[in-house]
Parts: structure tokens; C-alpha cells; sequence
């Protein structure tokens, strides 16, 4: 698999590919109002009773919003109060990290009502390395909730009795793959990385941004930490440096494997992504449908409430083998485009619930690459199978939108 680092209108965009087919994109708009990940010292502005919520100021500009069960005390622990206004006040600075960033431009969120211009926070501030997830606020060790496979889990939890030197991490499911001394460093350094930290949350007496979240490659890469990584091709010289610094950190095997773009890689606009056969692919996302191999064809739409996706046959006369290459499809389609909230599968009727069964372990085998968590609640009365999705950045539409992109 390769990783191509693209710069377009002043955007970096990045994506994973195998065998020129795209597997990942991940975006960061020249214009994103806030980062899922940053962390910023918040000034309480409001306290709204009706939601249950804080309004915070981040400073530049930007808001914040944090409900009640995102709020930690000083001692890292939940609050007993059932109401935010029992636990902060107006006025108040605290510390806290993005964890769902708002979709407009800055342009376009001055006019929006406060709710929908402010990035969702927790007071629960956590430092992703590639392999583990300090939580400098929970003492304890554990596994990823997304590690489902039973055997998986298990033995990655008795890793956990070997890692006594660590404290407050979570290990991601490529840590199952690597070896303890990996992890003790990576570890020593985001400890390192925290205990800078400190100083400044502590200290600020304004609402300041304290620490960018990852960008597009540090995501991407840690996504696809399990994969063998054979070039990570960038375009710009800053971007070579930035994923230099990082993967000297965290990723010291790739370090050889960053390669800057040749020059006849970089004669059009989009060089990279021309050059790997990936700008259809990318363009595709982009639009409310995708074709399947055998015909048929997935119609993607968004409500106010949900995401329905509808299931069309095509040349394949069997049902099931249509359902299951949808299912597949759906599962892919659902984690490139970041797609989040309720999700709805209309697959074409079946009424054996063994034909059902395949269905559902086609697309729970195919959501486990996905890095979100993703849920199967199951079938509906009307046989839609219910999903949800908690995804960390805005949709790749609206990110596609903030870089006004046209690959058409």
C-alpha cells in the first residue's frame, strides 16, 4: 500500500492505495475552522439548561459546545451532578479537546446559530500515537473497543500484564502486531509529549489553542498502521518535513519509505493523484451513487436525520450475490465518504434469515477496517438494516466543499 500526500488549493489531501485502487482519503481544507483533535485552554461562556450543554469560547474566533457527560473533574472522574450548571460556571477556563469539528468556513459560521458553529469538546483530552491512545486522565490499560475479534481481544489483553511499566493507554489494534519495546517507546513519548503539555494548560489565563490535533497523514497513517506501507509520496517539500518529524517519532520503519514526487509526477494540478489513477475514484465519492461490479448500484442520501443507502439490482440475477457485493460496497463507501449518525441499508428484499446472515457478516467483517466505530443494531420491520457511525471530522462532502474541490 502506498500513501500519496496531495496539495490542492492550498489543501492537503491524502490518500491510501492499493494496487491503484483507493482504500483511504483523509482531508485537511485551508479553511477548517478547528481540528478534530486540538486542544485548547475554553473560556464558559453560557451555560444552556435546555441541552444540558456549555457554550465555550476557543479564542480565535472560533466556539465550543460540551455536554455533561463529556465534563471530567479535577481528579479525571465523571461528576456525580445531573446537571452542567452544578459543575461549571460562567467564565470559567478549563481544558478540552475536539472530538466532532463543525463543517462551514469560517465565512459561513459567523451567520449560523451558536449550536451549529461550535465544535463538539470533551474534557476527557487524548494523545493518539500510531500503535496507542494515552489517556493521561484514566489511570488504567485496556484494549481498543473497536478490537471485536474475540480471540483478537483476548490475547491483546493478556499483552496488557506485560506492559507494567505503562499506565493510562489504549492499545489500537496494530499494537497487537508489535513488540512490547515498540510500544514502551511510544509511550515514553506521548508521556514526554503530555508532561509538556501540562505546563500550558495550566498557566493560560485566555482561551488559546495549546496543540493542533493530527493532520491528514498522521490519520491516515495511524489507520492503516497493520498495513505494509511501501512509499508515502509527497508533493511539497513542508509536507516531507512534517511526516518526516512524525514517523521519526512514531514511525521510524517509514522513514525511508518517504519519497518526494518526481518531477513528471508534478506537471498537472494533480500530479500524484494523476499519476496513481485516482482522481476518478476520489471524483466518485463525490457524487450521491456508486456502481457495483456486477451492475448494480448504490444510491447514497442524506436526510436531516439519517443517511439511507438503497440497493439496486443490476445484471446479476441472484439476489443474495447482489446483497453481499453491496454489503461489501455499502461498508467501503460508508468509511471513505466518513459518513456518520444513523445509517439505513435498504438491500434488495430477502426473506430467508440465513441469506440475512450472510448479508450482515459480509458488511460487520467489511466495517471492521473502518477506524470509527461503527454499531449494527440490526433489522428494521421493513427490513432496512439499521447503523451508526461516530465519525471524528466532517464528511469527505463537506471537506471536499471547504477546499471548493473540482475533480471532475
Amino acid at each position: 500500500m502506498d500513501i500519496i500526500a496531495e496539495e490542492y488549493n492550498g489543501s492537503q489531501w491524502v490518500a491510501a492505495v492499493d494496487k491503484r485502487t483507493l482504500q483511504g482519503i483523509e482531508v485537511d481544507p485551508l479553511h477548517e475552522i478547528a481540528r478534530w483533535g486540538s486542544i485548547y485552554i475554553a473560556k464558559v461562556t453560557r451555560i444552556e439548561t435546555s441541552m444540558n450543554a456549555a457554550f465555550l469560547d476557543l479564542g480565535y474566533e472560533q466556539n465550543g459546545i460540551i455536554f455533561l457527560k463529556d465534563v471530567l473533574l479535577a481528579d479525571g472522574s465523571k461528576p456525580k451532578a445531573q446537571k452542567i450548571g452544578q459543575v461549571l460556571r460562567s467564565g470559567q477556563l478549563i481544558s478540552v479537546q475536539i472530538k466532532q469539528a463543525v463543517n462551514a468556513t469560517p465565512d459561513v459560521a459567523k451567520d449560523l446559530p451558536l449550536k451549529e458553529k461550535s465544535s463538539r469538546v470533551s474534557m476527557d483530552i487524548t494523545l493518539p500515537g500510531r500503535h496507542l491512545i494515552f489517556t493521561p486522565l484514566s489511570p488504567q490499560n485496556r484494549v481498543s473497543k473497536r478490537v471485536r475479534n474475540k480471540t483478537l481481544r483476548k490475547n491483546m489483553t493478556a499483552m496488557l500484564d506485560s506492559l507494567t511499566s505503562m499506565n493510562g493507554f489504549i492499545l489500537r489494534s496494530s499494537a497487537a502486531n508489535a513488540q512490547t519495546d515498540v510500544l514502551i517507546r511510544e509511550a515514553k513519548i506521548l508521556n514526554a509529549l503530555w508532561d509538556s503539555l501540562c505546563p500550558f494548560l495550566a498557566e493560560e489565563s485566555e482561551p488559546n489553542l495549546i496543540m493542533l490535533g493530527p493532520d491528514a497523514v498522521q490519520r491516515l497513517l495511524s489507520d492503516f498502521a497493520t498495513e505494509n506501507i511501501g512509499r508515502i509520496a509527497v508533493a511539497t517539500i513542508d509536507q516531507f518535513q512534517d511526516i518526516e518529524d512524525w514517523c521519526e517519532l512514531y514511525a521510524p520503519d517509514l522513514v525511508t519509505k518517504i519519497d518526494p514526487a518526481k518531477e513528471d509526477e508534478t506537471v498537472t494540478r494533480l500530479g500524484l493523484f494523476e499519476t496513481y489513477g485516482i482522481v476518478d475514484q476520489i471524483d466518485g465519492l463525490l457524487r450521491p451513487y456508486t456502481f457495483l461490479p456486477s451492475g448494480g448500484n448504490l444510491v447514497i442520501q442524506s436526510t436531516a436525520a439519517l443517511m439511507a443507502i438503497d440497493v439496486n439490482q443490476g445484471l446479476d440475477k441472484s439476489i443474495i450475490n447482489t446483497n453481499i457485493e453491496a454489503a461489501r460496497h455499502a461498508a467501503q463507501q460508508i468509511r471513505m465518504r466518513n459518513i456518520g449518525g444513523v445509517i439505513l441499508i435498504d438491500f434488495i428484499n430477502m426473506n430467508d434469515k440465513k441469506q440475512r446472515d450472510k448479508v450482515w457478516e459480509a458488511l460487520e467483517n467489511e466495517l471492521a477496517r473502518d477506524a470509527c466505530t461503527v454499531d449494527i443494531h440490526g433489522w428494521t420491520r421493513t427490513g432496512l438494516l439499521e447503523i451508526t457511525r461516530a465519525r471524528r471530522t466532517p464528511t469527505l462532502q463537506d471537506k471536499a466543499e471547504l477546499s471548493e474541490a473540482d475533480f471532475s
